[in-house]
């Protein structure tokens, strides 16, 4: 598998593209002419820089309203075409990217369009160079594939072929089998995009929208698998025009470009098992089966203020590690872990964003599998000295540069408890509240890294992902959008916060950093929950009484059960499958969250509808702004 990707697709200089190009893995880059033209220096010299990060220049593009001109505008289209061709041969590339006219005065006409094309293959070939012909969703005569398609078969002229771009094809929603009877030969480059599904003015769309395949909604899968059926193997390469990403981590950026591919393309040979493609073998995407523990970095002085707010909530303090500064605290199959050391990962954590969830362990079919696939995907592994007694964990770097463990059944990771801790004898007489597992965790972090998280759990998971729903904070919104185990055992909230004034962009600027922010814990009877939780000096969360009269209204409730609800202050929301409720602890910390959820049914929401209502009595809680912390 040959990777290529577009320099309009992310940030910085040449020089600074180039690097994070080929950091990232890839074998090839397409010069944006823009980019280029911002360059002082000689195409020499691009030739040159490109070469030195051991890239090959795959493409120069656009070359923009050439076919179908009447005179003197097409004589004109020729001479800009030879000026090109200078600049290609110094760049040290053989291929130039044609687009669809939208030129107003062009003509239309499959046969005006491939005289004009036979004519730019002759002056091509004698220079050593080829060009390809791109259909434009917006262009104004031949604005689909099949059209380009067959121009240049009737060019019948080896230097001209046809550049296939995923978004042009899915976004006119083109019928994809189509592309399975062009010759490969014929196919000279193949340009991939995703995007999210919104209805609006294709240029806009693209031009704005554009993501890596697997961050939005299109079908690039079935796309590719009708380019690898006609057998292409040449370069795959992204053309990514996002807004975002312009602004962002051209080392991020690329690194997730790299890995959309590998994935999209593991997915095409998993869905076409018959066709040959060179692609990195990894195993297949792995089953969670749920979050095994949550582990806190915190001080001694914040470690007992945690342990005391868990003992309240009906946690017991289940054991101690055999030879570091680590608590376990255990509710049902809830396991929390607080780390006080003052060396390691964990205390470099503390340091940076005080005390804070900074990894949590996930329960999967394979760990070793796991850690395989997920570094064929670019993840980056963590690797930490073993101490006495302790088992080597398999770990990678998550959300804000936290950890995220793998433990499984097949493996003596299962007995980590057993080994790694000494249990505490009054693990037994613990003052349980009946929560049973963990519901969810939520990650919050600034909006445009949702993208880029998105991509890493779907890729490396076996989950799906939700539409994303604009939560609305009194000071601003806030993007959530969830990744779940097709079981629903594992469920992951992803929370992009836009402004620091929302609750989410408070706890990214306080802890200096995106992380876990959020934990929701089942229950099997949020009412018996809520009881037991007062009678252990449990204070919950105090939502608006003018809320509870809406919810009875807007819902049909009993009063009797309005009024449980209100007096328990407990949220509540219902679909067509099942209903909801919601309780909520005061916030800890600079705005971490701990909810009690339960769910009667087949709900399958979040509560995004109370969203507003908890967020606006949780920021009554918040230090004032400009006031220090104590």
């Amino acid at each position: 598998m040959k990777t290529s990707i577009a320099t309009v697709s992310i940030a910085g200089d040449l020089a600074e593209k180039f690097a994070a190009i080929s950091a990232a893995g890839f074998d090839g880059v397409e010069i944006f002419e823009n980019d280029f033209l911002a360059f002082d220096g000689s195409p020499r010299d691009v030739g040159r820089m490109a070469g030195d990060t051991g890239l090959t220049i795959t493409l120069f593009q656009p070359f923009r309203d050439f076919e179908g001109l009447p005179e003197p505008q097409r004589n004109r289209a020729f001479d800009r075409a030879e000026r090109k061709f200078d600049v290609m041969q110094e760049l040290g590339t053989d291929l130039m990217l044609v687009c669809s006219s939208v030129s107003p005065v062009s003509l239309g006409g499959i046969d005006r369009a491939a005289m004009d094309f036979h004519e730019l293959g002759e002056r091509a070939a004698r220079r050593g160079l080829r060009v390809g012909y791109e259909a434009l969703a917006w262009g104004r005569h031949v604005n689909d594939h099949r059209d380009a398609w067959e121009i240049v078969r009737r060019t019948d002229h080896p230097s001209v072929g046809l550049v296939l771009d995923s978004f042009h094809t899915l976004a006119r929603r083109i019928e994809l089998g189509s592309i399975r009877s062009i010759p490969a030969d014929k196919i000279f480059i193949v340009q991939l995009a995703d995007a999210p599904l919104i209805e609006m003015d294709l240029l806009y769309w693209s031009r704005h929208f554009r993501n890596m395949p697997g961050e939005g909604d299109l079908p690039v899968r079935q796309f590719m698998q009708a380019v690898v059926a006609t057998g292409y193997d040449g370069y795959l390469s992204l053309e990514i025009f996002n807004d975002q990403f312009r602004g962002g981590s051209a080392k991020a950026i690329s690194v997730d470009g790299r890995r959309s591919l590998v994935w999209l393309m593991d997915q095409v040979r998993r869905e076409e098992p018959a066709l040959e493609m060179a692609i990195p073998p990894m195993p297949d995407r792995i089953g969670v089966a749920g979050v095994e523990f949550i582990e806190f970095a915190a001080d001694r002085q914040d470690a007992g203020q945690l342990g005391s707010l868990l003992r309240m909530l009906g946690f017991v303090e289940a054991g101690r590690h055999v030879s570091k500064e680590v608590t376990l605290y255990r509710q049902g199959e809830i396991n929390i872990v607080i780390n006080t050391e003052r060396q390691g990962f964990a205390h470099s954590s503390f340091v940076v964003h005080g005390t804070s969830a900074y990894a949590m362990g996930l329960k999967v079919e394979d760990a070793a599998a796991t850690v395989a696939r997920a570094e064929a995907l670019g993840a980056e592994m963590f690797h930490q000295r073993v101490g006495p007694g302790e088992l080597s964990i398999p770990a990678i770097r998550g959300v804000g540069g936290g950890l995220i463990y793998f433990l499984d059944a097949r493996t003596d990771l299962a007995k980590v408890w057993d080994i790694e801790f000494t249990p505490v004898t009054s693990a037994r007489s613990g003052n349980g509240v009946g929560l049973t597992r963990i519901d969810h965790v939520g990650q919050t972090m600034a909006q445009e890294e949702m993208p880029s998280w998105l991509l890493f759990y779907v890729s490396i998971f076996r989950t799906t992902k939700t539409p994303m729903v604009d939560i609305v904070d009194p000071a601003g919104l806030v993007r959530s959008q969830v990744i779940e185990g097709l079981d629903k055992r594992f469920r992951l909230t992803l929370n992009g916060a836009e402004s620091h004034r929302t609750l989410a962009g408070h706890f990214i600027a306080e802890t200096f950093g995106s992380g876990v922010q959020h934990l929701a814990l089942a229950t099997d009877d949020i009412f018996a929950t809520a009881a037991k939780l007062q009678a252990n000096g449990f204070e919950p969360l105090q939502i608006s009484m003018n809320y509870y009269d809406d919810v009875e209204a807007r819902f049909g409730l009993d009063p009797e059960v309005a009024d449980r609800l209100r007096s328990a202050n407990i949220l509540y929301d219902r679909d067509d499958n099942g209903e909801f409720f919601q309780l909520y602890a005061p916030t800890f910390g600079e705005g971490f969250i701990i909810e009690f959820v339960e769910r009667r049914g087949a709900y399958a929401g979040y509560g995004a509808p109370n969203a507003p209502f908890r967020i606006a009595a949780q920021k009554r809680l918040m230090r004032p702004k400009g006031m220090p912390k104590l």
